[in-house]
């Protein structure tokens, strides 16, 4: 059993985070402010912190004696953080800081930190790879890239094990599907069920990667815990195949409309070769099958 601290963790990948690490036995405390956490998602066998990861001495002492901490508090969202480029950097890159300076005071064996794709930004080579040069497109993308190379520091300078997750588009169960930040596949759901038709941006044939949760999941719990990892290394956590925006649309049902195309990278596509290698990771749950459960479990919410 280890102690394991999850920022985050009433949000939609952390609480399916927090959920198999109690199901594993693990004892879990939560740190999350609600401001994008829901209360509803709070695992009633971990210990709830309501704390803010901009206040450092407010979250620094729920750190002692843990093993691993999980950094997965953000206000994500591109086109958020192009509307409140200060109130997210804020949070993104100074929370991540203090959660940085937190874990390294109370010894905490290692830090995964949540990463993102969007770090790329808008690369004409696909898949994206590791090794090439980020050029965020958004203030939420060099937000993510700071804290990875931040997570790196940590580790050079102060011998805090960090790795950092570059996820793609991530979708399931417990995702966001209200508020105008939230997925396409969020974004979908939520017109079909309203009566509203789709509104696809642009002509729809711009893809994403989507990748399913628990996918993201194994992967957070394979950083924890492998041997190959720990100085740093970032890391892309995606499906390995990509699908359009008119796929969704498909998928999902119902009538379409097209609206004025914004400005976004085109296409994302992972290659997942150093997850395989370094996390014995690959991604379980093909598109189609996702797709299922996150409409299965859309449909119980009322």
């Amino acid at each position: 059993m280890s102690k394991v601290l999850v920022t985050g963790g009433a949000g939609f990948i952390g609480s399916n985070l927090v959920k198999e690490l109690v199901n594993a036995n693990d004892e879990v405390t939560i740190i999350d402010n609600l401001s994008t956490g829901k209360k509803e998602n709070i695992h009633p066998r971990a210990k709830f912190v309501k704390a803010d990861i901009t206040d450092f001495e407010q979250i620094k002492p729920h750190f002692k004696g843990m093993d691993f901490v999980f950094h997965m508090a953000a206000l994500p969202r591109v086109p958020y953080s192009i509307d409140h480029p200060v109130e997210t950097h804020n949070i993104n890159i100074n929370g991540t800081l203090n959660v940085l300076l937190a874990a390294k005071e109370a010894k905490v064996r290692r830090l995964v930190y949540s990463a993102s794709s969007s770090a790329y930004g808008n690369s004409e080579r696909l898949p994206l790879k590791e090794d090439q040069l980020p050029q965020p497109m958004s203030p939420y993308g060099l937000h993510k890239y700071v804290g990875e190379h931040y997570a790196k520091l940590f580790f050079l300078f102060y011998g805090l094990e960090t790795v950092s997750l570059r996820y793609f588009n991530v979708y399931g169960p417990n995702m966001a599907f209200s508020g105008a930040y939230c997925l396409v596949i969020a974004v979908f759901l939520k017109q079909k069920k309203e009566g509203q038709p789709l509104t696809i941006t642009g002509d729809g044939t711009q893809t994403r990667d989507f990748t399913f949760v628990f996918d993201v999941v194994r992967a957070n719990i394979l950083a924890a815990k492998s041997d190959k990892v720990g100085k740093g290394e970032v890391i892309n956590i995606g499906a390995g195949h990509n699908h359009s925006v008119n796929e969704v649309a498909k998928i999902i049902g119902g009538p379409t409309v097209n609206i004025a195309p914004r400005v976004e990278p085109h296409d994302t596509l992972a290659d997942n070769t150093l997850a395989k290698k370094l996390l014995d990771w690959q991604p379980e749950v093909d598109f189609n099958e996702g797709m299922k459960r996150t409409i299965e479990w859309f449909e119980k919410l009322r």
